[in-house]
Parts: C-alpha cells; structure tokens; sequence
C-alpha cells in the first residue's frame, strides 16, 4: 500500500525540483572592447621589396579566415608536416584526454538530476543467546538469515545546487575544448615558424658560404699581388683573418640548423633521428598578397584563449549558486523494498516482503562559518576569473596590434635591405676591380667586403621576418578553426561553439 503512492508522486516532485529556482549569479557572456581598430592609423597597403619573398601585401577588413589557414603559404611541404604533427604530437594527444575528462565529469554530475536505485543483499549466520528466546518460529537458536531489498533515494534540487554544479562543469568542458582549439592553433603556429627559422638559417648558411667563397677569391688575388710585390705581406695576413672569421660564422648557423630540425622532428612527433626529408627554403614559402583582419568586436569570439577564459569564468559564475545552494535547507527522499528469510529459497515468497518511504532535510546551523567561507572564496574566484579574462583580451588584442606593426614596419625594413644588399654588392664588386687593376687599397675592399657580408645577412632575416610575421596574424585572429571542413588532420574531434556572430565573406576570399 506504501509503495505505489509513492512511485506514482516520484515523478512529480522530480519535476518539481527541476523546475524549481536556482540561487547565484546567472552568466552572461562580457562585451567586447568598445573599439574599432586595433592602432592608430592602421595601413592597409604594405610596400613591395622587389625580391621574391618581398611581394605587396594588402590587409582586408572583415575577411575570413581558412580552416587550414597554413595552405596561405602554398608549401605542400609545409601542408604535410602540419597535418602529421596534428596527428602525431602527444601535447595534441594530452589535450584530447583532457577534454574527455572534462566531459565524463559533467556528464557523471547530471546523473545527480535522477534517483539513485541500489540493490542490497545479506547473508548471515545468528545464534540466540540460552538465555533469549530464539527468534524463528522452531525455536531453533542457530538459524541463517537471507535479506534482499532495493533502495531508491532522490535529492531534491530545489535551490538548484546540483544544476549550477552541471552548469559548472559543462563549462569547464567548453573551457578544455577550447583549450584544445589554441594547443592545435598553437601546435601549427609552431610547425610554420620552425620551418620559417630553418628556411632563414639554410638561407644565412648559403650566404655565409658565399661570403667565404668571396673572401677566398680576395685572398687570392691579394696573394697574386703580394707575389708581385705589389703590395705588403700584411695586407695578405689581414685578409687571411677576415676569412677565419667568416668561417668561424658558419659552424654556429650550421648547429642552429641542426637543431632546428630536431625540433621539427619532434614537433610532429617523431624522434630527432627519425626527422622527414622536409628541407624549406625561403624561396619555398610564398608570401600571401592579401591578409585577413578580424573587427576588434569578433576578436573575442575568435580567439580560443579569450573564449577558454570565458569559460572559466562561466564556471566560477555558477560556483557561487553552488556555494549558495549549499547553504540552505537539502531534502532527500527515500523509498525502500525489502524482504527477509531464513533460507535462500523462501526469500521472495509472497508475505516475506516490507516497504520504507520518508523524507529527510538537513540544515547546517552551526559549522565554524565554513560554508559562509566557502561561498567568500566563491565569489572570490569570479573576481580573480573577471580578472584573468580581462588580462587575456587585453594581452589578445596587443597581441594583433604588435603584429600589425610588425607587418608594417618590416616590409619597410626588408625593402631597405634588399636597397642596402644590392649597393653593397655593386661597391664590393667595384672595389675588387679597382684591386685587381692596383687602383685601390686592400682596406677599401676589406670594408665593402664586412658591408655586404652584412647586409646581405640582414636581407635574409628580415625576408624570413615577413613570413613569421604573416603566420602571426593568423595565429593572433584565432587561425580559423570555426571554418573546419572535417576533411582535415585532427578530423572528429569535439566541435567548440563557433562565433557567435555571422561572418560577413561576400566576395572576399583567401589567396
């Protein structure tokens, strides 16, 4: 008689409980930086160098951003070794196991939402004492007693602590997915500098050895003319220390390059002696002619480190109502089956079975102020979360701009070098003729000589500059993981909340 009413009122005051209130802050998502640009005066037209590797860019409001946003540099190469180290780098592998904990957990938490049933059974031996009368109906003082009973029990969620804890932990879900969104922005960023700095240093060895070989040929000549008496033995000796330190440049390049194929070796992961075959070149990574630039409003929903933080603080946001919720009155319902035997066969025989129903609330009055100073530390943390956020859109939105200047000036810088290294050649050139002839010094030589060597150095680092420079960007404006086609590396992982905002491509596209 017990039993029925209260399975057939279970359900109501589930229902009930769920649609009851929920204590604490409700989130909402902050607003964005009132602004509409990211520097002063930004230009978006940045100069040609002349050179391969030097084109015109130009910057475009409001483009979109490629899923693959590396495909910009038209490098099968470089396509390749992004989509194995996406595959294969275990600092991906880490991120993916992190994000399914951070799942399981919230979704361990929603099963608070339901009744918990649990199963008990019993087995034992009893002895009644000589002096107590037995308790079987034989009178037997030794008898086995069989128990088997089921338990429902229901907390009600009726301040809506357990919801804020879910809310909680979905949110750090969405946080660990977009974690996992800036290690793979962060793993590709990496990949395409490496093979940006080893194009740059096989570039500075190359010319380094060219600037050997030409010191060589100096040295030639002046030991020609030495011979000839036509000049001193110390201006041979001087020359001879010139090239021994032109030479001594080129071990230290060669170990920095070295090295930086370990790294890439490792970055898609594979062990240093296992490295690929990818050799890069600079003349192997194609500048793109039009740059994308997201509005400072969409930068936020962009960004997978802003959006991670939002997340965070999200969570922090509904620690409060847990904390809150905490505080008052818990009511838990029970209800229970059981029935009792002395032996094992007669255990469900009809008139052995018993039922328990009752309903139970805590109220903590008196605990040292712990749960008061939980929910201080509570909303604590959604103080030092805000914080923390506001940090990150602040560090995100310097990030763009540090990389908007770069592009500007160092397209103006290569320009120059690439002026510097070709009147450097030309004086160097004539002042190894004017030797041959007897026309000049060794000392003007020597001095074209240093001037090329350096300028020439200097073109190859700032070339590789607008490179990094171009993969920065994308990189700084979230590296377009909102536009993944599925037919990509890294293809059936969790899917983060793309922006919420609609992009506005229209005839805009990525070159």
């Amino acid at each position: 008689m017990m039993r029925r009413p209260f399975l057939a009122v279970l359900p109501l005051v589930a229902a009930g409980a769920l649609a009851g209130c929920m204590v604490g802050p409700d989130f909402v998502s902050p607003d964005g930086p009132k602004t509409a640009t990211y520097v002063p005066d930004q230009k978006s037209d940045l100069v040609a160098a002349g050179i391969p590797g030097g084109e015109a860019q130009r910057i475009v409001q409001s483009m979109d951003i490629p899923g693959q946003w590396w495909g910009v540099f038209q490098s099968p190469q470089l396509n390749g070794l992004i989509e194995q180290s996406l595959r294969a780098n275990p600092d991906i592998k880490a991120a993916i196991a992190g994000l399914r904990v951070a799942q399981q957990n919230a979704r361990a938490q929603r099963a608070t939402l339901f009744p918990t049933l649990q199963g008990t059974f019993s087995a034992t031996q009893n002895q009644t004492p000589a002096s107590l009368q037995s308790a079987t109906a034989d009178q037997q003082p030794i008898y086995g007693l069989f128990v088997a009973g089921l338990q429902i029990t229901y907390a009600l969620d009726l301040w809506g602590g357990n919801r804020r804890q879910i809310e909680s932990l979905d949110a750090l879900a969405e946080a660990q997915c977009f974690q996992l969104e800036g290690a793979y922005l962060s793993l590709a960023s990496n990949v395409v500098a490496a093979a940006i700095v080893e194009a740059s240093l096989r570039g500075q060895v190359a010319a380094t050895k060219r600037i050997i070989a030409a010191q060589r040929e100096t040295l030639g000549i002046l030991t020609r003319q030495s011979g000839l008496g036509a000049i001193p033995g110390a201006d041979v000796a001087t020359q001879q220390a010139a090239l021994a330190q032109a030479e001594a440049t080129l071990p230290p390049l060669e170990k920095a390059l070295a090295q930086q194929r370990n790294l890439l070796a490792v970055l898609t992961g594979r062990l240093p002696s296992e490295a690929g075959p990818e050799h890069f070149e600079l003349g192997d990574l194609k500048l793109p002619h039009e740059l994308p630039l997201t509005l400072p409003s969409q930068l936020v929903e962009q960004r997978p480190d802003i959006r991670a933080a939002e997340a965070n603080l999200h969570a922090a946001s509904a620690q409060v109502g847990v904390a809150v919720a905490n505080q008052l009155p818990q009511v838990t319902l029970g209800f229970g089956l059981n029935s009792s035997a002395l032996s094992l066969g007669t255990l469900f025989m009809p008139g052995l079975a018993g039922a328990t129903t009752g309903a139970s609330a805590i109220q903590t009055l008196i605990d040292g102020g712990a749960l008061a100073a939980k929910k201080r530390s509570a909303v604590a943390a959604l103080e030092q979360a805000d914080a923390q956020y506001q940090s990150i859109v602040l560090q995100a939105f310097r990030n763009v701009a540090d990389t908007l200047n770069a592009l500007e000036y160092d397209a103006v810088a290569l320009k120059s070098a690439v002026e510097a290294e070709r009147a450097a050649a030309t004086a160097l050139n004539i002042a190894r003729k004017r030797l041959e002839l007897g026309d000049t010094t060794y000392v003007i030589v020597l001095i074209a000589e240093l001037t090329y060597q350096q300028t020439l150095l200097t073109r190859v680092q700032a070339q590789a500059a607008r490179l990094t420079n171009t993969a920065a960007l994308f990189q700084a404006l979230g590296g377009g993981w909102w536009n993944r086609d599925g037919t990509g590396p890294g293809n059936g992982r969790s899917r983060c909340k793309p922006p919420a905002s609609p992009w506005s491509i229209s005839s805009n596209t990525q070159r």
